[in-house]
Formats: C-alpha cells, structure tokens, sequence
C-alpha cells in the first residue's frame, strides 16, 4: 500500500505546497517511526503518561437482557479520557524527534485538541488548536483545558463552523509554516502518511483487546464493535482483527436523525466516493447537512481504510441515529456506572443492537472516551421526573 492506497481510496491529493513536507514526514515516519528505539520510548510513554494497558471489562449488567455476552474495551480510562492520547503521543514524538518546533492540530469534540495540547506540554512544542465555532460553544470545558495547558485555541467561523472547516483552517496553517511545523492530524484521514501513521499508533488498542480476550475467554470474541467518524479509534481496534475472518467488524456512524434525515453523518453507509482533505474515500453528499448529536462524530468524510474495508465487505457500518445513541448512553450509565462519550455511546448502542439480533454470542465494544465531556450536553436533553 504504498502512498497510502487502499485499494483505489486514499492516496496524496494535495496542493504542491505540501507534496514535499508530506514526503519527509512520510521518510521521516518510515525510517524513525517504525525503528526499535522509536517504538520502545513510545510504548514507554504509553505505559507511564497514558497509563496503558486498559482493561477489558465485561459488562454482566449490561448483557443480562440478551444471549450474549457485551466486553468493553475501556479507553476512557487513559490520562485525558480517550484514545486520543496514543496517536497524539506517537506523533508528538515524531514530530520532537524530526526538529519540529510546533503542533497544530483540528478537534470537534476537543479530547484531540485536549491530548494534543498534553503532549505539547509534555514534549516542550508550542501548541494552536483549530476549532468551529458552533464546537467551542458546545465544549467549553475542553476548550478550557487545552488553554489550561498553554495551548492556543483558534475559533473557526467559516463555513459551518465544524470539524470539516477546522481541519481546512489548520491545512492552511500548515501551509504557511511548513518548516517547523508539525500537524497532529487526530483521525484515520488525510493525504498519506497520516492514515496509516494514525492506525499505526492507535492499533495498541486491538492488540491488547485480542490478547486480554484471548486470555479471559479462550478465543476470540464474535464480533468487535466501534464508533466511526473520521475512524481512528476503530481502526484501532479492527488492525489486529483483520485477517480473523471469524471475528465480524462493525462500525457505528452518526446516523443523526435516522436513514431518512438530511442531517447526519454517515458516510459509508450513505456517502459517495470523492476526494476531500487531501484523500479518495466516501464523503457525505453536498445536499445533505454534516450532523451528529456528538461532535466527534461530525465530520462529512472518513478514513480511507474504513472506505476500503467496506468496499471488500471486510466491516458492516450503519447510522446509529441520535436517539439511539442517548438510549445507549443512559443504559450504560444506569447499569454499570459507566459513563460513555457520546461518540462511543453510538458504539454501545450498535453492540446492543447486536446482542438483540442474537447472531453472536460474544460481541467486543471499544470504549474509545468517557462522557465528562458531555455532561452540558446530556443535561439539557435529559430529564429526571
């Protein structure tokens, strides 16, 4: 897969500005990235900031309805309350180790923007966060973290004031600042090495779920289940299961309103193929408004590995809608003490859809963050009496 190309998706669409950066943070990836003492001080980080491994934790209270049985992968119990941390570790690093002086980085739900403004503290790199203004607005906690910790936070107001317009405000950064500058792209996506550079720092996920598994129940689990936005946190999870054909992959969008709706964000399930952010894979079409009830989520692309996963039937993704993912939310609040992300909570809601379908009697769910984050937004769509 050279260049990044899965099977026809992916590849380095970008402008001639940034096709020489990109090929030395590829080499720079290629010869430092991948060498023994790279991985060995990255897993130390890992271990003693990031506070891996996770444990895989098996919800009784939340199987007991169900013939079968629900494990969760728990990411958000790492130092920052999600996934974010590996990816950002592993590129903070790289970017110290190749002479960058500085991070920029996109964030929608802000636990990028959060562990991107901790590894710039943590490695001395000066540290700017692009963000929509409609995500400041619903995130403010975050945002105050990641000024917190000395980074800058950037209020974007084009466009829709999302995800999408933070990542096109953080690539013009880039462009202007290219020589010292690093961007900490935070998912699955972009022009090459960043998609396979990202699952590549986020695969410590399936890998220690495959071996704790292996260890607890003696096999490997039925299916494995994960959120899906630009996608980092199931890639992470689904590398170490992709050539174990009996363990079947599902990914849950941001259905939005449901499979009518022309708000939502989903698009594998109902996207077509384009180039957008430097990369060919499957984007929302122009008629349809990028929404999820999770700002994570919000985002009109996606990975090009999901986009070839589901072109070769390797994973199954569908919408979960909003109300399914709230359903999901308070469910695993109420029966275990658990209190999901939104973004994850789609996740759960498709691993429960799952166990009522009853095809699989062991079903894996990557927690990929912890809902702290999203207790402002929960609060007012909740109620108690």
């Amino acid at each position: 897969m050279s260049h990044g190309d899965f099977e026809g998706y992916g590849g380095r669409h970008v402008p001639e500005p940034l096709e020489e950066p990109l090929e030395q943070l590829a080499n720079a990836y290629d010869e430092i990235g991948k060498s023994d003492e790279f991985q060995a001080e990255f897993r130390d980080h890992l271990a003693e900031y990031a506070g891996r491994p996770t444990s895989l934790y098996h919800a009784k209270n939340l199987s007991e309805p169900y013939d079968a049985e629900i494990y969760l992968k728990r990411e958000d119990l790492l130092h920052g309350g999600a996934h974010k941390i590996n990816n950002c570790l592993g590129q903070a690093l790289l970017a110290k180790k190749a002479g960058r002086e500085r991070l920029i980085a996109e964030t929608g739900a802000g636990q990028h923007g959060t562990a991107t403004a901790m590894v710039g503290a943590l490695f001395g790199l000066k540290t700017e966060i692009y963000m929509g203004k409609k995500d400041v607005e619903r995130q403010k906690m975050n945002v105050f973290r990641m000024r917190l910790m000395g980074a800058e936070v950037n209020e974007v107001t084009r466009g829709g004031e999302g995800l999408a317009d933070a990542v096109d405000a953080a690539l013009e950064d880039l462009v202007e600042n290219v020589e010292d500058t690093h961007y900490l792209v935070g998912s699955v996506v972009g022009p090459d090495p960043f998609p396979r550079m990202v699952r590549d720092f986020q695969s410590v996920i399936g890998e220690e779920a495959r071996e704790q598994f292996i260890d607890r129940t003696g096999g490997l689990p039925d299916a494995a289940v994960a959120c899906v936005g630009g996608g980092s946190n199931a890639m992470g999870l689904f590398h170490a299961f992709r050539d174990d054909e009996e363990v079947a992959l599902y990914g849950a969008e941001g259905g939005g309103e449901g499979a009518d709706s022309s708000r939502h964000a989903a698009p594998l399930a109902a996207g077509n193929d384009d180039v957008i952010h430097g990369m060919k894979t499957r984007v929302i079409d122009e008629d349809v408004e990028v929404h999820s009830v999770s700002a994570g989520l919000d985002y009109p692309g996606v990975g090009p590995e999901h986009a070839m996963f589901r072109e070769i039937g390797r994973c199954e993704y569908t919408g979960v809608t909003d109300d399914e993912a709230l359903a999901a939310f308070r469910k695993l609040s109420e029966t275990e003490g658990i209190i999901p992300a939104l973004e994850s909570s789609h996740g759960v809601a498709r691993g429960l859809q799952l166990a009522d379908e009853g095809e699989h009697d062991t079903i894996l769910v990557n927690l990929s963050g912890r809902g702290d984050k999203d207790m402002e937004t929960a609060a007012e769509l909740f109620s108690f009496e």
